[in-house]
């Protein structure tokens, strides 16, 4: 099955080019993004692993912001054993409480037990969350720190692999979100790394859903600009992975009344309500339900035409030979 943020990056995807002629008019959406962003407040030295680095603050936003948040995705990831740390890593599940002694996935943590810990603590352990999720999720995970590890490694070394000018840089993302994240979102439900009924069809999962307002976080660095500071961007992908979120709940289970999107290294929170952006989006008034609706029927059939398509790629060899 394939994966929204696939689909999203890939202008050619059924997904992508649907929801690019359904939703078309994005330019001035993006320019009052760059505009309100403003510049980077927490840039990564080179030593910064980003992609990792990325992982790694969201799991730690989620530990702010969400009193039982769930991490069976590092234990899913672990469980592929595709790293040779799984002692090290069911040594920390099993004290943050997410797995039992046997190894089994009992269900959400709570931060609040840890409250105590060293900034350096809550960095090293969620940056050690975030490989563990890439053995789940990664294509490759040969280069990965994980394999400096050995099957007698203990939580100490897995929290050892993330190095001091990446603790730094989530700790100060983390003082950032501090002050400019968390005073703005609203009041009610909270849930992290939700998934909605049509991931059943496309695989998706939001970073947080907080009163009603989906919230997608965003670490890329963005423009370099000639003077050596950076500008925030919003790409069409982007945009179209928040609207892939929205459709994806296909009978509004989540009650969505807002997107949003933080860009952890700006500080910046820019929160659209649905109505409104699909209007600015669509260029007219958007049937919310009705579009949730044609976007299941494409996700769905989207195995059929893929097949299809192979199908055809492979007749037309054929005839050419």
């Amino acid at each position: 099955m394939s994966a929204l943020t696939n689909e999203v990056k890939n202008a050619k995807s059924p997904v992508a080019r649907w929801l690019r002629a359904t939703f078309p008019h994005h330019h001035d959406i993006q320019a009052d993004y760059r505009e309100a962003a403003g510049p980077a407040r927490v840039l990564p030295s080179p030593s910064v692993a980003l992609w990792t680095q990325g992982a790694a603050i969201d799991w730690w936003l989620r530990f702010l912001i969400d009193p039982a948040p769930s991490i069976g995705l590092a234990v899913a990831g672990l469980n592929t054993r595709r790293a040779p740390c799984e002692r090290a890593g069911l040594e920390l599940l099993h004290e943050l409480g997410a797995v039992d002694s046997d190894g089994n996935h009992v269900g959400p943590i709570h931060p609040a037990r840890f409250r105590e810990r060293s900034d350096e603590w809550w960095a090293r352990m969620s940056y050690a969350l975030a490989l563990m999720v890439e053995l789940y999720r990664a294509a490759r995970v040969d280069g990965s720190r994980l394999m400096q590890l050995g099957p007698d490694s203990r939580a100490r070394d897995l929290l050892a692999l993330a190095n001091a000018d990446e603790v730094a840089d989530l700790i100060a993302m983390r003082d950032l979100a501090v002050k400019q994240l968390i005073p703005v979102l609203p009041v009610g439900r909270v849930a992290t790394g939700s998934t909605f009924e049509g991931s059943a069809d496309l695989n998706a999962d939001a970073d947080l859903i907080v009163g009603g307002v989906l919230v997608d976080f965003k670490s890329t660095q963005g423009r370099a600009r000639p003077d050596g500071s950076r500008a925030a961007g919003l790409t069409r992908a982007e945009i179209d992975q928040l609207l892939g979120y929205v459709l994806l709940d296909y009978l509004d289970a989540f009650a969505l009344h807002s997107v949003a999107i933080y860009t952890v290294r700006y500080g910046h929170y820019a929160a659209w309500p649905l109505e409104d952006l699909c209007a600015e989006l669509a260029g007219r008034p958007v049937d919310l339900p009705a579009t949730r609706q044609e976007f299941r029927h494409l996700v769905r059939e989207l195995p059929i035409n893929r097949r299809a398509s192979i199908v055809d790629r492979i007749q037309r060899r054929v005839a050419a030979s």
